[in-house]
C-alpha cells in the first residue's frame, strides 16, 4: 500500500472529504476551491459544509457575497451525491437544473449549509442507475450563521438536482 493511500486512511472523514470537495474544486470548478469550503458533517442523514467569511468571500457591506452563498449551497447539496455516486459501482453526470434563493438575513459570519435529504438523494440515485433517462429532484438547503443567529436561517435554497446514469463506453 503507498504511503499516500496510508495517509488518506488514517486521515478524519471529515478532512478527506474535504480535501476531495476542494480537490474537484482546484481542478473542475475553480470557484469552489476559491471560496474555502469546510466539509462539518457528511453522513447517512445530512451533509453540512462551511463557507468561512474571508475577504474573498464578502460583499462590499462585510457580509457573506450571495455568490459565495450559492456555492455553499451547491456543495452541501451536490457533495452528498457525489459521494453517493463515488462510493457506488455506477457513474452518472450531475449538474443543478434551477436554483431559488431566500435571502433572510445579513450572513455576518461563517456560514453553514445543511441539506437533510441524504436518505432521499441515495435512493433518487439509485432509480437513476437503473434508468438510462435523467432524472430531477429538489433539494432544499438552509444556510445559517450559528455565531451570529444561532440556528435561526439566514438564507433558504431549493436546487434541482439533475442526474443521468452515464453509458459505458
Amino acid at each position: 500500500m503507498s504511503l499516500v493511500k496510508k495517509i488518506y486512511q488514517i486521515l478524519p472523514a471529515s478532512i478527506r472529504d474535504t480535501f476531495l470537495l476542494r480537490f474537484f474544486g482546484f481542478t473542475k470548478v475553480p470557484l469552489i476551491f476559491w471560496v474555502r469550503p469546510v466539509i462539518k458533517e457528511l453522513s447517512d442523514k445530512r451533509c453540512i459544509i462551511k463557507i468561512p467569511l474571508i475577504r474573498r468571500t464578502k460583499n462590499h457591506l462585510g457580509s457573506m457575497y450571495f455568490g459565495a452563498l450559492a456555492i455553499g449551497a451547491d456543495c452541501a447539496g451536490g457533495f452528498a451525491a457525489m459521494k453517493i455516486i463515488l462510493e457506488s459501482s455506477e457513474k452518472a453526470s450531475l449538474v443543478f437544473k434551477d436554483l431559488h434563493a431566500d435571502f433572510l438575513k445579513r450572513p455576518e459570519s461563517d456560514t453553514y449549509f445543511t441539506c437533510e435529504q441524504v436518505p432521499q438523494i441515495k435512493e433518487f440515485a439509485e432509480k437513476v442507475f437503473s434508468s438510462n433517462e435523467r432524472h430531477d429532484m429538489p433539494l432544499k438547503i438552509v444556510a445559517t450563521c450559528p455565531d451570529k443567529f444561532g440556528n435561526d436561517p439566514v438564507a433558504t435554497f431549493t436546487l434541482t438536482l439533475s442526474l443521468k446514469k452515464k453509458r459505458n463506453q
